[in-house]
């Protein structure tokens, strides 16, 4: 017989946490209508030879509710700027002021916002995929342990735990991605 089996459940959970905590990064990148200087954390700068966070160039500010700017730090990379955001499929028209660009946040058309739900859909998704994954890995430590001697009730018990704590991330992500739909239908 072996030792006495202990799931790193905390381990799993860990994991389970951080598909949650990119899910959130990923609707905060969503425009809802509203100006957030999160939704320009995706967009990626070729400033000084590699790929740089845009909040890494510039100071990111959010003057008024549909206006966000960006003071860039650095005059030659003003131009890179404008064109990595008119590249990241934001939907924004960058204008520039100096060192300063603009980026007015138009108001969503329906059509906008039942494709931003279908993204936030897709989003919700590959969390999903990534919890059932961080599960299945839990599973397949279960398995070896039940190979090496485990008894079948601390096999039933170990599934049962590691299956109800996916279920409570499966819902906490329906739960995040019903939130965003609808602040993304509000008009």
């Amino acid at each position: 017989m072996s030792e006495e089996f202990e799931l790193d459940t905390d381990d799993l959970q860990r994991r389970m946490d951080g598909a949650m905590a990119n899910l959130r990064t990923e609707f905060a990148s969503l425009r809802t209508g509203r100006a957030s200087a999160s939704m320009l954390e995706p967009v990626q700068v070729d400033a000084y030879g590699s790929m740089t966070p845009i909040n890494q160039v510039g100071t990111v500010n959010v003057p008024e509710p549909r206006m966000v700017t960006i003071n860039v730090w650095d005059k030659g990379l003003v131009g890179k700027v404008e064109k990595a955001i008119r590249e990241s499929g934001l939907g924004i028209n960058p204008q520039l002021n100096g060192t300063i660009i603009m980026l007015p946040i138009p108001e969503l058309n329906e059509e906008r916002r039942r494709d931003l739900t279908k993204v936030a859909g897709q989003y919700a998704e590959h969390a999903r995929v990534s919890i059932r994954n961080v599960r299945r890995d839990g599973m397949d430590q279960i398995k070896k342990a039940k190979a090496d001697g485990m008894s079948e009730d601390d096999q039933k018990l170990w599934e049962s735990e590691v299956q109800e704590m996916t279920d409570s991330y499966i819902k906490k992500v329906d739960a995040a991605l019903e939130t965003k739909q609808e602040e993304i239908m509000q008009v």
